[in-house]
């Protein structure tokens, strides 16, 4: 949206804000309200320019493991106030990036000796005729515990219920 106020800002000289507003299908209250908000998000970028400063030598002097908690940990135990929220938001936006100790856990390890299962349909669910192709879902809806399987025919993009189980 602010782009759009951006715009407006822009050639407001040449076409008038009511012109352009109407145009973009933007409030005049909401532009004037951007325009309002300009010096307070100028001083927002400058102050998240000086804490990624701070968040920078804090995590070079951890040589480059310390994510947000621990880096918000720091000032906080300086005496300042500062959100995990934000100092989250400003590693981010300045690709500060912590070390990460955990390996991701596969779940699922297939059995090597196991053959893979033929794709008969080749991936194409479209039927010529009803009941010539068949598809099964399964789905487990949050107030069941067990979960539930259907069995519906596909034809010409549409799925026609069997059985429902």
């Amino acid at each position: 949206m602010s782009s759009r106020f951006q715009f407006v800002d822009d050639h407001r000289d040449v076409f008038g804000v009511k012109r352009l507003c109407r145009i973009l299908q933007v409030s005049r209250s909401g532009f004037y309200r951007y325009l309002a908000g300009a010096q307070a998000r100028a001083d927002r970028a400058r102050a998240d320019a000086e804490l990624a400063e701070r968040i920078t030598e804090i995590h070079q002097e951890s040589d480059g493991t310390y994510g947000a908690p621990r880096v918000t940990a720091e000032p906080r135990d300086a005496g300042e106030r500062v959100n995990h929220k934000r100092v989250a938001r400003v590693m981010r936006k300045f690709n500060i990036i912590g070390f990460h100790l955990r390996k991701k856990v596969r779940t699922t390890i297939p059995e090597p000796s196991a053959t893979p299962v033929p794709d008969l349909l080749q991936r194409d669910f479209t039927g010529v005729t009803p009941n010539t192709r068949y598809a099964h879902s399964n789905r487990c809806p949050r107030s069941r515990v067990k979960p539930q399987g259907r069995v519906v025919s596909v034809f010409a993009g549409h799925a026609s219920l069997l059985k429902d189980f």
